[in-house]
């Protein structure tokens, strides 16, 4: 028995009421902030584990107008095109994974939005006929995404598509937009515990929006669906974007203490999987010399007030699997079909 349980033990016996319910919350007060200490620590003390890494060489990304249904074919080449370039100046530069990942994107079925094969590199990247689609989904990866991991964002995308294709053969046409166009933080680094990379993706979230409705028009319906640190990219960004469903998955927090403080029109949608590491993550938030620390409130928890629905049994990296109950509920959610989303 702890000394403050002794306390309360005594207390109770001697007759001045037990006070059991109150060291309880001493407790956890004390536990939160031996956790806030840690996570400020890291944030502050510890160096960023990328700071040494080199840059990989590439051209600047492409020059192109303003892209409209009519011109999206250009944009795909052009992309494409700086793509080829990338993956030869990394193969100058004896990076052969970057050079095999750039050449890749660069092939002849790949539709890109955006491509910068610079650093960590970005890249957007369509599946589906967009210039067309009623229904889109942007889907907003979380920490260690980069060019050199994209293929294990791009499965996702893939398995979303297929998905969508098989519930609505003949439904609504759909359209999957992955967007790798931020700088994502490493999983193993300070930058994943504070709202940094976050607050610097939010305006290129925003203003890839708008562009996509200067794309898809102001009648398609868009989710955006996001994962991990995503999730608080998405959560900066929420107040004011032309979206109609924004889902958290695996989600440690927005950086909001509740879906109305996101101020989205969106209806806002969460899910865990029972699997997930993420449940074990402190939700709390502090501002230390101008840092953001932690992301506040869990968005599957009641006082959030999400939509929350069914992810099954999976892990922080399964909401995308192929049959599971997270990747159904997500394509429901982005083919309109809310009364069909099954809930937690």
């Amino acid at each position: 028995m702890g000394l403050d349980e002794r306390a309360a033990t005594e207390s109770g016996r001697s007759g001045s009421g037990d006070h059991r319910p109150r060291t309880r919350r001493h407790l956890a007060l004390r536990w939160r902030r031996t956790v806030l200490a840690a996570l400020i620590t890291c944030a502050v003390v510890f160096p960023l584990s990328a700071a040494a890494q080199p840059e990989i060489p590439a051209p600047r990304p492409a020059a192109i107008a303003p892209v409209t249904a009519a011109t999206l074919g250009e944009a795909y080449e052009a992309n494409r095109a700086n793509a080829v370039e990338a993956s030869r100046m990394a193969a100058a530069h004896g990076d052969t994974g970057r050079a095999a990942a750039d050449r890749s994107l660069a092939g002849p079925s790949r539709h890109l939005l955006a491509f910068d094969g610079r650093g960590a590199g970005r890249a957007t990247e369509v599946f589906g006929d967009l210039a067309h689609a009623d229904r889109i989904a942007v889907l907003v990866p979380g920490s260690d995404t980069s060019l050199d991991t994209y293929d294990r964002f791009r499965a996702t995308a893939l398995a979303l598509r297929h998905q969508l294709t098989q519930d609505s053969p003949t439904g609504p046409r759909t359209a999957v937009v992955a967007w790798l166009g931020y700088k994502t933080p490493g999983t193993v680094s300070t930058t994943v515990t504070t709202t940094g990379r976050a607050e610097e993706a939010a305006p290129e979230l925003r203003e890839f929006i708008r562009q996509l409705r200067d794309v898809v028009g102001r009648d398609a319906q868009v989710s955006l669906l996001c994962h991990s640190y995503g999730s608080v990219v998405c959560g900066r960004a929420a107040a004011g974007l032309d979206v109609d469903d924004i889902a958290l998955v695996g989600s440690p927090g927005t950086g909001a203490d509740t879906a109305a403080d996101l101020r989205t029109r969106a209806r806002v949608w969460a899910a865990r999987g029972a699997d997930d590491w993420v449940a074990n993550v402190p939700h709390v938030s502090a501002d230390l010399f101008g840092t953001t620390v932690g992301f506040g409130t869990d968005p599957v928890s009641p006082a959030f007030g999400a939509r929350v629905f069914a992810a099954g049994d999976g892990g922080h990296s399964d909401y995308f699997a192929p049959g599971s109950a997270a990747l159904a509920n997500l394509a429901r959610i982005v083919l309109g079909e809310a009364s069909e989303v099954t809930r937690a």
